[in-house]
């Protein structure tokens, strides 16, 4: 059985975008036709969830370091930035093919009206960054007691 889902037409232009992105912003090529792995940017995949609490968003960060992770809330704009570095080169080692993208990211997100950008937390952990995002309290359903005579 199929199940309907809502259309969000801002999606589909989240997703072009970010294929635009990571179209653009390929590794640079050197002078013998070689991508250079040191200078190229990437873009973490996410997963962003919502229940009656609020929205939680999943990103998958290996081999970044805490300390080089980045979350920040303006203007109802959360924004996860930071630095995947690569790993310093050793003598006698010959790198045959590198496909792992180094470099900055940042990934951005409108908050929706019903989430509070005063209450946000972040855990990292196994190389996933998880932020949760409370729901306002004036968002929340109230029940109300009627009273029938």
């Amino acid at each position: 059985m199929n199940a309907l889902k809502r259309w969000n037409p801002f999606r589909e232009m989240d997703d072009i975008h970010n294929r635009l992105f990571t179209l653009w912003n390929t590794a640079p090529r050197s002078g013998n036709g070689q991508q250079s792995p040191t200078l190229s940017e990437w873009i973490p995949p996410v997963d962003i969830t919502e229940d009656e609490n609020g929205f939680t968003i999943r990103a998958e960060l290996p081999e970044v370091k805490k300390e080089d992770v980045k979350i920040t809330v303006e203007n109802g704009l959360l924004t996860i930035s930071g630095e995947r570095k690569l790993e310093k080169e050793e003598k006698g080692k010959k790198y045959h093919r590198m496909e792992r993208a180094y470099g900055t990211f940042f990934r951005s997100f409108q908050l929706p009206d019903e989430a509070d950008g005063n209450k946000v937390n972040a855990q990292f952990k196994d190389g996933v960054l998880t932020v949760g995002v409370a729901r306002s309290e004036s968002a929340r359903s109230k029940q109300i007691q009627v009273k029938i005579t």
